[in-house]
């Protein structure tokens, strides 16, 4: 087999199960009345759920603005990561397509869209940066570098979660281009789509270097230190 294949659907099958979970919450919040605080919990425990079962296989990125910052700082080959946006976003549109035949496309799909998303597309893009940051520096620290042992899961999906609490208001908080063009490409409302792109990419990649070069760089010297000692 393929050792990219493995890796490939366990991408495919975790985008797919963040979207039909994440957005699926958006699309039936109306009927449920669940809220912003129940649409946080539904994205943040689906990718808590999927880091723990498919992280050890390809490390669950579910995100191309993770896969791009990851290998914008070598973490992850470029052919991986061009094999795991693919997978991504063919698992977030099929998700789309399946929360279609569903609830119906009427509902909206649960796409990433907020108060700033048709009026002011820069502050939409900056928004958008600053959440994936957050995001990014927790996978760094504890998806990447492990700085948090088992908790790696808990973690992350408490940053999406808080990011949610915070910006899905105002963007939609999407943090992920996939989880955007999914429900966009069943819809057929490509309009906002650049913003989601560009400022999930930016933001993911400033904080991988900063971790990179910078965060890792002074812990990795405080080690050194306490093993002279």
């Amino acid at each position: 087999m393929n050792k990219l294949l493995r890796p490939a659907l366990a991408e495919l099958i975790g985008t797919f199960i963040l979207t039909f979970i994440g957005a699926g919450a958006i699309a039936t919040s109306n009927a449920s009345g669940i809220g912003t605080l129940g649409i946080a919990l539904a994205h943040g425990l689906a990718l808590m759920v999927i880091i723990y079962s498919l992280g050890s296989i390809s490390g669950a990125h579910v995100n191309p603005a993770v896969t791009i910052s990851l290998a914008l700082t070598g973490k992850v080959e470029w052919d991986r990561a061009g094999v795991y946006l693919v997978a991504q976003l063919i698992g977030a549109t099929a998700a789309a397509g399946l929360l279609a035949y569903i609830v119906g496309s009427n509902v909206g799909l649960g796409e990433t869209t907020g108060s700033l998303t048709a009026t002011d597309p820069f502050k939409t893009m900056v928004v958008e940066a600053f959440l994936t940051f957050f995001l990014v520096t927790a996978v760094y620290a504890s998806g990447v570098l492990n700085r948090n042992g088992n908790l790696a899961g808990v973690a992350i999906g408490l940053v999406l979660t808080m990011d949610i609490l915070m910006g899905g208001a105002l963007t939609g908080a999407s943090m992920n281009p996939a989880r955007t063009i999914g429900p966009a490409i069943v819809t057929g409302n490509f309009g906002y789509i650049p913003w989601y792109i560009i400022g999930p990419i930016v933001g993911g990649g400033a904080a991988a270097f900063l971790y990179d070069r910078v965060l890792k760089g002074d812990e990795a010297v405080e080690d050194k230190s306490k093993k002279k000692k």
